[in-house]
């Protein structure tokens, strides 16, 4: 006994721009022509580059949430501190400033110290986070410092100073000897929970995010 298979039904082509109906001439033909196969191919081939793109997205974010979460609280510290030091750093560069220890200016440490690993300057702790912790992530007490400075320098010797001396010699210049001795005196403890630190890391990660499209602009 022969089955007779039944006509296929019109149907309408898949590639949008075309529309126009079609009888398949084989079982799942969704286009009606060989150009409007070719169009459909090449609109998948990029739908799902597309998607893979944003699986690819989904993965990293993903795991920077895992890496978030199993930060410690000295972790987000440095993440505070680093965002603040950084937001230092190019504040003084956008304004011109030079080394607050040795005086240089911009031009002459890159001329001298631009090969160095990760550039010629520095955000340099006036009075350091080892014996002032409390002050750690003060504005006020961070400032621009060439490398050479930061890493304790040698070249004040000949003027009987340290690298510290010629640094508040340099701030008290900046900011007067009253706010200097203000910021000596200041022994209020700071102890940041980690949700006030992840708020400081994102606030001037910000504030040097418009900086720098301000500086773009």
């Amino acid at each position: 006994m022969t089955i007779e298979r039944k006509p296929a039904k019109p149907k309408k082509c898949r590639v949008a721009e075309c529309g126009a109906s079609f009888v398949p001439s084989r079982l799942g033909q969704a286009v009606c022509s060989i150009p409007c196969a070719i169009s459909d191919a090449t609109k998948n081939k990029a739908s799902i580059a597309k998607a893979l793109k944003a699986l690819d997205e989904v993965g990293r974010r993903e795991i920077k949430v895992r890496k978030e979460a199993l930060k410690s609280r000295a972790d987000h510290l440095k993440d505070a501190e680093k965002a603040v030091r950084d937001y230092r750093r190019t504040y003084e560069l956008s304004i011109g400033s030079g080394c607050i220890s040795c005086g240089d200016t911009q031009e002459s440490i890159l001329s001298a110290q631009g090969w160095k690993t990760g550039g010629a300057f520095d955000a340099g702790h006036f009075l350091g986070k080892g014996a002032r912790p409390e002050l750690r992530l003060v504005p006020s007490n961070i400032w621009l410092q060439c490398k050479s400075c930061n890493a304790g320098s040698s070249k004040f010797a000949r003027k009987g100073e340290t690298v510290s001396q010629a640094f508040r010699t340099g701030l008290i210049a900046r900011i007067g000897l009253e706010a200097v001795e203000a910021l000596e005196a200041d022994h209020q403890p700071r102890k940041y929970t980690v949700e006030e630190l992840k708020a400081i890391t994102a606030e001037y990660r910000a504030k040097t995010r418009a900086l720098k499209k301000e500086q773009a602009a």
